[in-house]
């Protein structure tokens, strides 16, 4: 046989030789398994491929399924290891992982104040990780997928606790070193994070369909078969949101009628902090607008319009047509504008920038921005932008597009919870809310996400600890109207409603000029507290919560969940009585009586009690385990 057919075999013959089996990484060397419940183990082979699994001297045999998946279940164990896993493929190729230790497992989720990490926390580095090989941490990398995923696209590590442990979780790594010392049992904790993220991403699309979002899924169903279709639909209802703040008719907002507003020259096509000093702390929305002339043969084509990253969001229309905006600050937009959108002629495109922190606008280059047509040609956009800054705040906090990226449904849960499959755990720790500010309906999502994960790990009483938000934002001297009061107290109502949630107050722990404080010591004692008495029924602490407002006189009584006191002062501060309408709510007279608060009426209407409302209260009611009263709202029965 001549050296070519023997090369051509042999290549034949390694491509359909075996691949190596894998365990996931959530079972990789240094894991922490859940104690006392069944032990599920997974990974992949070859499609339909029987594989052998070895958990310490168990053994079992799986077969994988036609998209390489197996599973193997063992029976619950009680705490102790170390262990080793061991698979092994048909043909005797095989993987292992090492030094896996039984004991209890916590999944640390949310956005940017969960994954704030430990080197920034408050004390540090007397805060640092302390070495303990029985308490093991891990992070799952970030990643994003369209469809729920089986597989982790970036794999990860465990390691031991130790100073050299510095990316992960500080609340979570408080709240389980807290939780080592009262268990006296090996503890993991995964820290699974991603700042700046809606509580959508993190639901799977059914969840959100549950919780309201209907015509969200709807959106993203569309966005699978027609891209184009699904933004423009989304772009009907970000106008009908803005119409219902502005009261601008339709054919009368700005992607309509450009010329009410006042216009300036952008200086450059970059992020506005280099447009001059004035710029440095600008945190807001403005409209910038482009007029390109087309011919006609230009304008009778497809194009795809294409700009630079925008930080941090953005909607974008052309002659009045919504073609996309996104939620992700360093991703380049490149947006389908269709047949019939463009005319011979003048052509405008306007873009809604809402910059919430750091740089803001757009990122640049200038040779980012152009007109691509079907023929392959393009029309550069470089120059002749304008911009006017949008002073309304009714239009500050817009819909976040639902399509891609990190705000997107479902896009994180796809990929960072569901790869994780049936992992057993002990609970999950939640400290997320900040980005739903200004979107109704969080107590809805809330209690949806929690039903959701529940499904996913198989553990329908699955224990929830809602971190409620810390305050922040400028402080006021007279009661107001509070997007973020609304988000803290939907996760009171959420937690009250769930006999397995219990709520974590922080709002104590705020920084005015800061959504990132740094006091997260503080919010992982509170975190182990809740655990210990929701997950471990033992000497926890929970913090108070009101459980009913009634008439009492001509006042009003508010009764607590435990028994209560004023710090620094003989009245407990931030108590509200609100009438049946907007703007009349006044601050009240108030007192302590053990389990309640007495609240003298002043004689006007009353059918609502509010305490702390505002984005950043100054609050002196506590327990006696002094955990903070949390930011509530009720009917006055």
């Amino acid at each position: 046989m001549s050296a070519r057919p023997l090369l051509i075999l042999s290549a034949l013959l390694a491509s359909s030789a075996l691949a190596t089996p894998t365990i996931d990484p959530q079972f990789g060397d240094h894991a922490v398994i859940q104690r006392g419940k069944p032990i599920l183990l997974s990974g992949s082979a070859n499609p339909h491929e029987r594989v052998t699994v070895g958990l310490g001297a168990d053994t079992k045999t799986a077969t994988a399924d036609a998209n390489g998946r197996w599973e193997a279940e063992f029976g619950a164990r009680a705490a102790g290891g170390p262990l080793s896993i061991k698979i092994t493929g048909a043909d005797g190729s095989a993987a292992t992982a090492a030094d896996i230790a039984v004991g209890d497992v916590w999944l640390c989720s949310g956005q940017s104040n969960m994954e704030y990490p430990i080197p920034r926390t408050l004390g540090y580095p007397e805060g640092q990780a302390d070495p303990d090989p029985d308490l093991r941490l891990t992070k799952v990398p970030q990643q994003l997928a369209d469809t729920p995923q089986a597989n982790f696209s970036k794999s990860w590590q465990w390691q031991a606790a130790g100073p050299n442990v510095k990316a992960f979780s500080a609340a979570c790594y408080f709240m389980v070193k807290q939780l080592r010392d009262s268990q006296k049992v090996p503890i993991g904790a995964i820290d699974d994070t991603w700042g700046g993220t809606p509580i959508r991403a993190w639901m799977s699309e059914a969840a959100v369909r549950s919780a309201g979002g209907a015509e969200l899924a709807d959106i993203i169903s569309l966005f699978r078969k027609d891209p184009a279709a699904a933004r423009r639909r989304f772009g009907e209802s970000w106008g009908e949101w803005w119409r219902s703040r502005t009261g601008d008719k339709p054919g009368q907002e700005p992607w309509h009628a450009s010329r009410r507003l006042q216009w300036k020259p952008v200086p450059s096509l970059d992020y506005w902090e280099s447009w001059g000093p004035e710029w440095r702390s600008f945190d807001g929305a403005m409209w910038a607008r482009k007029h390109v002339t087309l011919t006609a043969r230009q304008a009778a084509q497809a194009a795809t319009l294409s700009m630079s990253a925008i930080d941090d969001v953005d909607e974008t229309f052309v002659n009045g047509t919504a073609v996309g905006g996104e939620n992700a600050y360093n991703d380049p937009r490149n947006y389908g504008v269709a047949k019939g959108i463009l005319h011979a002629g003048d052509n405008e495109i306007m873009v809604y920038i809402r910059d919430y922190g750091g740089p803001g606008g757009f990122a640049g280059p200038h040779d980012a921005f152009k007109l691509s047509f079907a023929d392959g040609s393009a029309e550069p956009l470089s120059t002749g932008w304008e911009y006017s800054v949008i002073a309304n705040p009714a239009v500050s906090q817009p819909p976040v597009p639902p399509l891609t990226g990190l705000a997107g449904v479902s896009t994180i849960y796809n990929a960072m919870i569901a790869p994780l499959g049936r992992l057993s755990l002990t609970g999950a720790a939640w400290y997320q809310g900040e980005a739903d500010v200004g979107t109704p309906g969080y107590a809805q999502r809330l209690t949806a996400f929690m039903a959701d994960w529940r499904r996913q790990f198989g553990t329908p009483d699955l224990p929830f600890l809602i971190v409620g938000l810390a305050g922040f934002g400028k402080p006021v001297a007279a009661p107001h109207e509070s997007g973020w009061a609304e988000v803290i107290n939907d996760q009171r109502a959420a937690v009250q409603a769930d006999r397995r949630a219990a709520l974590v107050s922080a709002i104590d722990l705020g920084s005015w000029r800061d959504i990132h404080p740094s006091d997260k010591q503080e919010v992982g004692r509170r975190l182990a507290l809740a655990a210990e008495k929701l997950a471990y029924d033992r000497d926890g602490r929970l913090g108070p919560l009101p459980i009913s407002a009634t008439r009492a006189g001509n006042g009003v009584v508010v009764r607590f969940t435990k028994t209560l006191q004023a710090l620094s002062g003989s009245r407990p501060l931030g108590f509200e009585l609100c009438g049946g309408t907007s703007g009349s709510c006044r601050f009240a007279d108030a007192r302590v009586n053990g389990e309640v608060v007495e609240i003298a009426g002043d004689g006007q209407p009353v059918t609502r009690v509010r305490y702390a409302w505002t984005d950043y209260p100054i609050v002196n009611l506590y327990d006696q385990d002094l955990l903070p009263a949390p930011v509530f709202e009720l009917p006055v029965q």
